[in-house]
């Protein structure tokens, strides 16, 4: 499992979920908080490409060895990309979740959106 960390490029959702945006396309995935949280990560069920997703609303699961759990979406767009190789290698979502363990990236459709978030600091004073 990855140590504790919370990248400064990256912009943090209430719910543990993190977004990295590039050029008007945003890549997602949930915190070390929230992997931790979760346990040992055993499946990912992801949504599909083309699906649109909002803000503050469930767009995947994750089902680890103590519960399923919904992935909340840190900013509205579409699916562009989805991590497949999650579907082998759940556990990257624990090893490396700012890294191999990314989720699906997002084509934003209001990138201001993005004003809403927190950054690494504040993210973890709420912890």
């Amino acid at each position: 499992m990855a140590d504790a960390s919370y990248p400064d490029d990256l912009l943090y959702h209430p719910d543990h979920d993190w977004a990295r945006i590039q050029d008007g396309v945003a890549t997602f995935g949930i915190t070390w908080f929230a992997q931790d949280a979760l346990g040992e990560v055993v499946f990912f069920d992801p949504p599909e490409v083309g699906s649109s997703v909002t803000a503050g609303e469930s767009y995947a699961e994750v089902e680890s060895v103590k519960a399923v759990s919904d992935v909340i979406a840190p900013l509205t767009g579409e699916i562009v990309e989805v991590n497949t190789t999650l579907a082998d290698a759940p556990e990257a979502i624990n090893d490396d979740p700012y890294g191999a363990g990314w989720m699906v990236r997002v084509t934003l459709s209001d990138p201001a959106q993005a004003d809403g978030l927190m950054d690494s600091e504040t993210y973890v004073g709420t912890l």
